[in-house]
């Protein structure tokens, strides 16, 4: 009986770690490879899960679909939200205090916007999937977790490719490394930082979709994930890809296990834990930086 909760617990918490990957994401391209706290990137998924919320309602497509539809939108507004930051901030050398402020009144800007329009009421999204199970022996699997784990692997395996194997990619990864030697390869700065934060805000509608897939939404449940997110980036290393996803696999299985068997108030604590206890021991994170 212990074994089955454990081997469950485990399973549950890898594909609660692949959600959680999803969501870090875009904060691991704009804290971790162009060092902007973007401390209202929890906002934007939440604008993505009423993205896909008003997508579903109105035209019934799968919830997932619609976050991938929605990415286009998302990725201007990330491009357009980069160009207001370097002109006013970063341009002026006051993007320290100044950029943090900025994105912190974002995010309240966001929620309050999101009350006064819908409310505080929860809401959810239909799918065949939603409330369906599949077995394995006596390991039991909702679909409304392995779907959006398995499109957070497809996602973040697709952005690591990306920066990887082209050249844009790459740029974004030396961005915030070697400005000068980015500018004599024959890139734009400020237009590589442009698309890397457009690329952040469009992980984001997709993470939104998967987020509601998950469970119900409303306006202030982003706060929920500002801490873990950052603990996310910057346990797997700042700017890694690869560790943003195995320190999010690490925290979801930890959480899981702790929450099965202790009470799920002690999961959070136990995530950051790990987060102090691996920077006492290593201080750039499990891979180190991008």
């Amino acid at each position: 009986m212990v074994l089955e909760l454990f081997l469950n617990a485990v399973v549950a918490g890898i594909l609660l770690g692949g959600f959680y990957a999803a969501v870090a994401l875009g904060l691991s391209i704009t804290f971790g490879q162009l060092d902007i706290v973007n401390i209202a990137h929890p906002a934007f998924v939440i604008v993505g899960s009423y993205t896909t919320y008003i997508i579903n309602e109105s035209l019934g497509l799968d919830p997932i679909l619609a976050g991938v539809l929605a990415t286009p939108i998302f990725f201007g507004a990330g491009v357009l939200l980069y160009r207001f930051y370097y002109v006013s901030f970063e341009r002026t050398g006051q993007e320290s205090l100044s950029g943090l402020a900025f994105f912190f009144g974002i995010m309240f800007i966001v929620e309050v916007v999101l009350i006064m329009v819908y409310g505080v009421d929860y809401r959810l999204v239909e799918a065949d999937y939603i409330g369906k199970t599949i077995s394995f022996g006596f390991i039991i699997i909702p679909i409304r977790m392995l779907a959006p784990f398995l499109m957070a692997s497809v996602m973040t395996l697709g952005v690591y490719l990306y920066l990887s194997r082209t050249f844009n990619g790459r740029a974004i990864l030396a961005v915030s490394q070697d400005r000068l030697a980015l500018q004599l390869m024959g890139a734009d700065p400020v237009k590589i930082k442009q698309l890397a934060l457009g690329i952040a805000v469009a992980t984001a509608a997709v993470a939104g979709s998967l987020l509601i897939i998950i469970g119900p939404v409303e306006p202030s449940v982003g706060r929920l994930y500002i801490g873990r997110v950052f603990a996310i980036v910057i346990l797997g290393g700042m700017g890694s890809i690869g560790g943003t996803m195995t320190a999010a696999l690490m925290i979801g299985v930890v959480e899981s296990l702790v929450a099965t068997f202790y009470g799920p108030s002690w999961a959070p604590a136990v995530g950051f834990i790990i987060l102090l206890v691996t920077l006492a021991i290593r201080p750039q994170g499990l891979f180190g930086r991008a």
